[in-house]
């Protein structure tokens, strides 16, 4: 069985469409779903944000002989435009380094080190200081799916698909509305943003365009893949 895991559904939903006889499941984690791609097992598990909850639902899972870590990542590389596929090939979060395979017989996509950490960069400035890092890419569940492999014993794979640039600083915090269960409070959010609406709305409007985007190429990216 191969285990894909997320932050949110709409990172996974393209990929699961998909999928074969797909089913819910019942798992302690926010969303789940099985099913079989090529003949092969699938789970995909969408569960908030952030390295814990990654390796949360992995525990929660049946023992997989791979782990994927899918979804959206902002740029740190100023090369790389919304939608774009970037497969890491090194996972560092500040204290470890995690190597990270590529997928079987992946197609050409932008590889490199990515950036895990505990909170969502919103400024130009903290993706250029990571990029002078070395990465090339940030988001923040792939430590924990990649810590959870490393005890497994099994192969990981990281496969993320850009949503914001990395010369972008955000308008609204997303940090600030980011609840314990690793989800997004949208109601403080939207509040929020009605402190700034043009500015605020827009980019929320905008990075619901650019991650339909990013979820559907992610989705395509992995079905031309041999898990």
């Amino acid at each position: 069985m191969i285990l894909f895991i997320a932050a949110e559904p709409r990172e996974c939903a393209p990929w699961v469409g998909h999928w074969d006889s797909v089913r819910a499941l019942s798992l302690p984690v926010h969303w789940a779903r099985a099913g079989k791609w090529k003949g092969a097992d699938m789970i995909a598990i969408a569960n908030g944000a952030g390295p814990e909850r990654a390796r949360a639902a992995v525990q929660a899972s049946p023992s997989p002989a791979a782990i994927c870590n899918i979804g959206f990542c902002g740029a740190l590389d100023p090369s790389l435009s919304p939608g774009e596929i970037f497969v890491a090939t090194e996972v560092r979060n500040g204290k470890r380094r995690y190597a990270a395979a590529l997928p079987p017989n992946a197609p050409d996509a932008k590889s490199g080190v990515l950036a895990s950490q505990r909170r969502i960069a919103c400024t130009a400035a903290e993706k250029h200081n990571l990029f002078a890092s070395g990465a090339f890419a940030i988001e923040m569940e792939a430590a924990g799916a990649a810590s959870a492999s490393e005890e497994l014993k099994v192969p990981f794979y990281c496969v993320r698909a850009v949503s914001d640039l990395a010369n972008e600083d955000f308008a609204n915090d997303f940090n600030v509305c980011l609840m314990p269960d690793g989800r997004i409070n949208v109601a403080r959010l939207l509040f929020n943003a009605l402190k700034s609406p043009v500015r605020r709305f827009g980019e929320l409007i905008r990075l619901s365009q650019r991650t339909a985007i990013a979820s559907r190429n992610l989705g395509e990216f992995l079905a031309d893949c041999d898990f």
